[in-house]
């Protein structure tokens, strides 16, 4: 098994699981990592090919995530190591003996991520008890039917113009992963005047340069079928994605998709990150040294979080949107204009905002690095 203290620094994680239960072919990991502020709430993410490292890197994105929205919550994630196409049966079994076998972890709570949905957290509600993101008919707010992450990312998206030289009317957009986050930008950009020009899902990339239906695109998604299916566009490998001409890219599947290897492909003017951790730190520094505004992933996809954190203290869906809007709308310009001001990556902006109050909270804990509260001893 590989050394987990390498992940560790001055914020975590506090805790790393690994969970294996053979009868069922159950193999996760779960990453706690700070809890400061609260516990720990993060997605349960599903793929054949994920790994510790990966589990620890999304649960620290989701640290910083929380402490930006100013949520009462640390970070976590939860990683199956899993097809998330299996049938329904057997999905149910591994994520029931997942929420099983972490019953007595209370600092983390359970919500969905890739390859898993509001279904699925109704199961972990039933096991349980203790999880965010659910079916409507338990109480919940589902996420990805009210596109909850791609409404945050519309509202990034429109402060961020405010720093380039170009509107939203007629701005060109290119979708990386027309999931549940990226088919909901999308949607809610198009919405204000905006032209999709290509997407990619697993199976491909489609492009139009005058533009896709993007309805009859969800359309399809949603029966089952991919944006290959569509009868339209040019059908593309699915790396081709990256050299797409656009005003606006954004990255809404799998981590480190633009890397130091292929982000000098990128032909944009702004990138705003739907996925977590979609671009390594030295693509994004080539990308401000190229002129292309970057926005955070941390700052831009926080809807989601924002979204469960709130259904699960009780909030109407009303409640959530408005506070989605308000709290991504500020962070997004708060960080873009200290970028600016400072002359440093938006990221680097993003951190300071996000650790300020990590440490401001860590210096509350009995166990603490940090002595900023008041009576600290």
């Amino acid at each position: 098994m590989e050394d987990d203290f390498r992940f560790a620094d001055e914020l975590g994680p506090s805790k790393i699981i690994h969970v294996y239960e053979p009868s069922v072919g159950l193999k996760a990991v779960l990453v706690v990592d700070n809890v400061a502020a609260g516990p720990s709430i993060g997605g349960v993410r599903m793929a054949p090919d994920v790994s510790t490292e990966e589990c620890f890197r999304l649960a620290r994105a989701m640290t910083l995530k929380n402490a930006a929205a100013g949520l009462p919550y640390g970070g976590g994630k939860a990683v199956v190591y899993a097809d998330p196409k299996m049938e329904k049966e057997k999905k149910v079994k591994l994520l029931r003996a997942l929420a099983s076998s972490l019953r007595e972890i209370n600092e983390y709570i359970f919500a969905p991520d890739m390859g898993t949905d509001e279904d699925c957290m109704g199961c972990i509600k039933d096991e349980i008890g203790r999880v965010a993101g659910l079916p409507r008919v338990l109480g919940g707010i589902p996420l990805d039917e009210i596109g909850a992450t791609g409404w945050g990312l519309r509202h990034s998206t429109e402060v961020a113009l405010e720093f380039c030289d170009f509107k939203l009317e007629g701005a060109r957009i290119v979708v990386q992963g027309f999931g549940a986050v990226g088919k909901h930008a999308a949607r809610f950009l198009t919405e204000r005047g905006a032209v999709v020009v290509a997407v990619a899902d697993s199976r491909g990339t489609l492009y139009n340069s005058d533009g896709l239906d993007v309805d009859a695109l969800i359309a399809l998604k949603e029966s089952g079928g991919s944006v290959v299916d569509y009868p339209g566009g040019q059908k593309l490998e699915l790396d081709a994605i990256i050299d797409i001409d656009c005003d606006i890219w954004i990255p809404a599947a799998r981590p480190d998709v633009l890397n130091e290897e292929n982000v000098h492909r990128l032909r944009t003017k702004l990138v705003v990150e739907g996925a977590n951790i979609p671009i390594t730190h030295e693509a994004e520094k080539y990308l401000h040294e190229k002129g292309i505004l970057c926005v955070p992933d941390f700052i831009a996809n926080a809807g989601g979080v924002i979204c469960a954190a709130m259904e699960y203290e009780g909030a109407n869906e009303c409640t959530v949107l408005e506070a989605i809007e308000e709290k991504i709308r500020l962070n997004t310009r708060l960080v873009l204009k200290d970028a600016t001001n400072k002359g440093i990556l938006p990221r680097e902006a993003a951190m300071e905002l996000a650790l300020s109050r990590i440490h401001k909270s860590m210096g509350y804990r009995r166990w603490s690095l940090f002595s900023s509260a008041p009576g600290f001893v």
